[in-house]
């Protein structure tokens, strides 16, 4: 597919003739990155939400769409909604592709050296975020398997902590660096908000009910919505290079890796200490790597190796474990805090 990345859509006020019958015959009309400013006379203030940075996440999409053709009002603020990777999102079957076969995972090309390609689309997203001048900058995803709801954020402070509070009970405080959107340099809170799996009936529900709580104004100098928990340095446990995956229920002898085919359950609790999680060859703990914030491998803290066996050395929590052997190779299996 031939991409033109310096290319951005703008839309203001769409109408109903453009937003079309249904959220999927309004992606296939869209081209390519595409803006929608929602303007209101009486503000100056701007929210900005993200979607389809992944283009198989479709949730913040999705309740777009609903927000947008049911002409809800905003309470003195103007939103701008930016809708990423139009392309992977239209490949067939529509929904099912995080990134193009032959491009990048636009959210790690941020804050990066390279200015071609898709560096270069993250570069006029990231320009298209700060143009407004935003109070808030909310990133939608779904989570790569099913999960509640969390967000994430790459600081701690009062106003991050209030805002994630009007979503969701538990906050991520991630300082790892990996070009994601959430870690431009700007002068607002900015949140990734993982709505949960995008097979899960309620995540379309957390991202439709997240843009009608900002369209009613939030005011993050008061006291938390809810209480919110911060989980502190998230790990990323990833396969080392060239190693084959599989998930089952009982080790099959497989070269590399085989996780557990129920991992995604780990999402919704804590993983003890003696737990077996998967399988491994003669290499065993070789052929993973589990980096802290600091990309140091500290696979042994956390796991041993036993009669093939991948088993937990410690209490821990799980987020973000996949099925999904294309995240799983490119992104990482999972996440883990201690």
């Amino acid at each position: 597919m031939e991409i033109d990345f310096s290319e951005i859509c703008y839309l203001k006020n769409p109408s109903s003739n453009t937003l079309k019958a249904d959220y999927r015959q309004f992606l296939l009309s869209l081209y390519g990155p595409t803006v929608i400013d929602i303007t209101n006379k009486e503000s100056d203030d701007w929210y900005v939400i993200t979607t389809l940075l992944h283009g198989n996440e479709p949730s913040g999409f999705i309740a777009l769409h609903q927000w947008l053709s049911q002409k809800k009002k905003q309470n003195h603020i103007n939103f701008r909604f930016i809708i990423c990777s139009v392309e992977a999102a239209n490949s067939t079957p529509l929904f099912s592709k995080r990134f193009l076969n032959e491009g990048l995972d636009i959210n790690r090309c941020f804050n990066h050296v390279e200015t071609s390609g898709y560096y270069l689309r993250a570069n006029i997203i990231e320009h298209a975020v700060k143009a407004v001048n935003p109070k808030l900058v909310i990133d939608m995803h779904n989570t790569s398997g099913s999960s509640p709801a969390f967000c994430v954020s790459a600081h701690m402070d009062k106003q991050h902590l209030k805002l994630a509070s009007f979503f969701c009970e538990n906050l991520i405080l991630s300082h790892i660096t990996l070009g994601a959107l959430m870690e431009i340099n700007i002068d607002c809170p900015v949140i990734t908000l993982e709505c949960g799996g995008c097979n899960d009936i309620q995540a379309n529900q957390v991202a439709f009910e997240a843009i009608t709580t900002l369209a009613n104004g939030v005011d993050l100098t008061s006291s938390h919505k809810q209480t919110i928990k911060v989980i502190h340095h998230p790990m990323r446990l990833q396969l080392a290079k060239d190693v084959s995956l599989a998930f089952g229920v009982e080790d099959q002898g497989n070269d590399g890796v085989t996780i557990i085919s129920n991992i995604e359950q780990f999402n919704y609790g804590k993983c003890h200490a003696g737990q077996i999680l998967g399988w491994l060859d003669s290499d065993g703990l070789k052929n993973l790597v589990l980096l802290d914030e600091y990309k140091q491998n500290v696979i042994d803290d956390y796991f041993y190796f036993e009669d093939s066996r991948l088993i937990a050395a410690c209490d821990f929590q799980i987020f973000m474990a996949t099925r999904q052997s294309q995240i799983a190779k490119s992104d990482c299996l999972l996440y883990i805090t201690a």
